[in-house]
């Protein structure tokens, strides 16, 4: 039977729900407890022994869904249905299997806030797990009625981040702006405690940064491509000020017609990539957080999509090359001096035409391995042969790897390359590595296809393990 409309579903068993596992790994391996919860998870930050699980869900109602009648009729009925649900339809619901008991809740009302503005039906639910403690409890949530889809955490706060650019209104899209909510987390169950928002959105939790006491956002707005300068980014400091994260300095105008490629916060400076032709390196001086500034700037042609800090002023950038037209060429992995902010410069750069990294969309898939100096950075290449240009000029054997390189004090080195297996997932055809780590002085790879074992003095293979 169909539930009644307006009445909480009965929750499925598992089904679409988060599963979140306790595995105890002090002998053979085995399933300690098991947590489930309405929604669906957002990310999850760990300080120490505790684990911060960000949840999103969303009321359990049944909208009617007539064939007939006018726009306004249908409102109506949709409006019915929400003024007769009761709070259960709202509140997240949770199951924990421990110990050979099954334990079910949902959150309660003393732990549900709601912050000054409207951000959408949803709810944000952040739980806490102390991995020391041996099981895995009730999360302790803590719920706040708003929207989210990026999570930032600094250690004693969290910050949870609602970009709201699909958001319509009238048949139109409205002013877009990012929502964040900060949780204090410096004390056991996290506490929401202010609420603030910028212009536009950013693109990734490395456009979020916390530093003596004030939050740094870097955001993009306006629309790409309808128009030079009808896009533009910036950088926003806020500060909890009560219950509001208030502005208290920005710079904006950064790369007019262009997006935000990458962020990357150190300390006191900022790093900022747009790119839509040429690739615009910004440095920022964030130490004075009511005067933020532009120090620098680096134009070259493609982009880096990730940026990670290496050591003595330098900073490598994993992204595209591109043409003086903005045709993007294949990966590029770049390394830049910004030890005189207002001088950066690219002193070496490699080059791996017509490939792809999911580094670009994932900096999961990216190592750097500090005491060899060594990075990691799987690499597609597809079967076609790319001129200088950009153009297709022939075709080769597609391939999927992992390229290592070495930083050194004047450059990039490449120290090799490792390979796996087809795999009959991918039509025995082509595996990507996925991800990379160091493990007592030997290179893991890891692919559908199985694990490789690589040493890392002479990049010489070692083992293969299978996945069946």
């Amino acid at each position: 039977a169909k539930p009644a409309a307006g009445r909480a579903r009965p929750g499925p068993e598992g089904a679409g729900r988060p599963r979140l596992v306790l595995v105890d790994l002090a002998g053979a391996p085995r399933i300690v407890g098991e947590y489930r919860i309405d929604g669906s998870l957002v990310d999850a930050r760990q300080v120490g022994a505790t684990a911060r699980v960000v949840i999103r869900s969303t009321p359990r109602l049944t909208f009617p869904q007539p064939r007939k009648g006018t726009d306004a009729q249908r409102t109506a009925a949709n409006r019915a249905v929400v003024d007769r649900a009761g709070i259960d339809a709202w509140l997240p619901r949770y199951e924990l299997r421990e110990g050979g008991r099954t334990t079910t809740g949902q959150v309660g009302c003393d732990r549900v806030s709601r912050p000054p503005r409207f951000s959408g039906a949803s709810l944000v639910t952040v739980l806490s797990f102390d991995l020391g403690a041996g099981t895995l409890g009730t999360g302790d949530p803590v719920t706040v009625v708003a929207d989210g889809d990026t999570v930032y955490g600094s250690g004693p706060r969290l910050y949870v981040v609602n970009d709201q650019r699909w958001r319509m209104r009238a048949g139109r899209a409205e002013p877009t702006g990012t929502e964040i909510y900060q949780f204090d987390t410096s004390a056991g169950t996290p506490r929401y405690v202010a609420a603030g928002s910028v212009p536009g959105q950013l693109i990734n939790q490395y456009a979020l940064s916390e530093w003596d006491g004030h939050l740094r956002v870097a955001t993009t707005t306006g629309e790409l491509g309808s128009g030079e300068g009808r896009s533009e980014s910036g950088v926003y400091v806020l500060r909890a000020d009560g219950p509001a994260l208030t502005r208290v300095g920005q710079v904006t105008g950064l790369g007019r017609g262009e997006r935000i490629h990458s962020v990357r916060f150190l300390g006191g400076t900022g790093y900022v990539v747009t790119f839509r032709q040429v690739d615009p390196l910004y440095t920022v001086d964030l130490r004075d957080p009511a005067a933020p500034r532009v120090t620098g700037e680096l134009k070259i042609t493609g982009y880096s999509s990730y940026l990670h800090p290496v050591g003595d002023g330098r900073l490598l950038g994993v992204g595209q090359e591109a043409s003086a037209e903005g045709r993007v060429q294949g990966t590029q992995v770049s390394l830049f001096d910004v030890a005189d902010p207002a001088r950066p410069s690219r002193i070496a750069r490699h080059h791996v035409a017509g490939g792809w990294s999911e580094v670009e969309s994932d900096p999961h898939a990216f190592l750097y391995w500090a005491p060899e100096r060594l990075v990691a950075v799987p690499v597609a290449r597809p079967g076609v042969v790319v001129d200088q240009a950009g153009v297709a000029s022939g075709r080769s054997r597609p391939g999927n790897g992992l390229l290592a390189l070495r930083v050194t004090d004047t450059g990039l080195t490449v120290v090799g390359t490792v390979e796996h297996p087809t795999s009959p997932r991918d039509g025995g055809e082509w595996t990507p590595i996925r991800r990379s780590l160091v493990v007592d002085g030997v290179l893991w790879t890891v692919s559908d296809a199985g694990l490789k074992a690589t040493a890392l003095a002479g990049m010489t293979p070692l083992a293969w393990v299978p996945t069946n």
